[in-house]
Formats: C-alpha cells, sequence, structure tokens
C-alpha cells in the first residue's frame, strides 16, 4: 500500500533518494536546455534541502517511489520543487497524492496556492498538471538564455 510520509530527522536513505531523482528526471536528458538542476544535487546537499523545505517521500513498503519539496513562500503561494515519481510506479496515483499533501500544507501555513514550474519543452508536463488544476501563469528564462526555458503554473485553492 503506497503511503505519503514527511521526511523527519530519521531519514537516512539519501543516496538512494538522488538515485530516484535521476532515475525519474533520465527523461529530460537530450530533451530540455539547459540541463536539469537535479545534476547539481548531492546526498548531502538533498538533506539540507530536507531540512530548508517540507519533503515527503511516497513509500510502498519499505521501497522509496517518488518525492516532493515544499518551499512557502509567503504570501503568496507554497512552492513545490522536484516532485518525481519512480518510472516503474508512474500512473499510480502516486503525484495525486503528492499535490494533496502539499494542499494540506498549503493551507496549514495559510497560502492560497500552488506553484511550481516545468520545462517548456515538457509538453506531457504541462498537461499533467493542467489535468491537476494548474494555469499556466508565466514563462521564464535560466541565466544565460534569451528564450523561454520554462512556464510556471499556479494553482489557487478555493
Amino acid at each position: 500500500m503506497i503511503e505519503i510520509a514527511r521526511i523527519g530527522e530519521e531519514f537516512d536513505r539519501w543516496q538512494e533518494l538522488l538515485a530516484l531523482i535521476m532515475a525519474s528526471f533520465a527523461y529530460m536528458d537530450g530533451v530540455i536546455d539547459p540541463p536539469s538542476s537535479a545534476y547539481r544535487l548531492t546526498p548531502e546537499n538533498l538533506a539540507e534541502k530536507a531540512r530548508a523545505e517540507a519533503a515527503f517521500v511516497a513509500w510502498d513498503g519499505d521501497e522509496l517511489l517518488g518525492c516532493m519539496f515544499c518551499r512557502p513562500e509567503p504570501p503568496a503561494s507554497l512552492y513545490i520543487g522536484k516532485l518525481c515519481v519512480s518510472p516503474k510506479a508512474q500512473g499510480s496515483g502516486i503525484g495525486r497524492m503528492f499535490l494533496q499533501q502539499a494542499e494540506v500544507l498549503a493551507r496549514a501555513l495559510a497560502l492560497p496556492a500552488l506553484r511550481l514550474e516545468t520545462r517548456i519543452e515538457l509538453l506531457a508536463n504541462h498537461a499533467k498538471f493542467a489535468g491537476w488544476g494548474f494555469v499556466k501563469t508565466a514563462e521564464n528564462a535560466h541565466a544565460g538564455y534569451d528564450r523561454p526555458t520554462s512556464i510556471e503554473m499556479t494553482k489557487l485553492l478555493g
């Protein structure tokens, strides 16, 4: 049975979490430009990120299946980053479960919206997030680029 849990101080599977993120983001290789910031992650800075943000993992028994990091951006939104699901578990509802947790957290923090960014080239992601109630709110360019490289999507919470 799949469970979503917030990472606490006892979590010690950073190398495994990094491997999961890299496997989940691998389909972007050669598709997005610039390359994913996931390549700058290490077990150490993932642990630091989890201390600074709200981090969640998906489990099935002892098997790690996904993660999501959330950062409050008062007063406007809760930013969702590094949302990923193991390739073998995609389509099982884990992404939706993560977003439900993000909504609970946003409401507890009195934040009226969820916000995320996805790469301009990843049209399937745009459609998936739109299906979950997100709307495109901006196009952004990474430093050094004169064209949009990502889109921002927001979901207002009712």
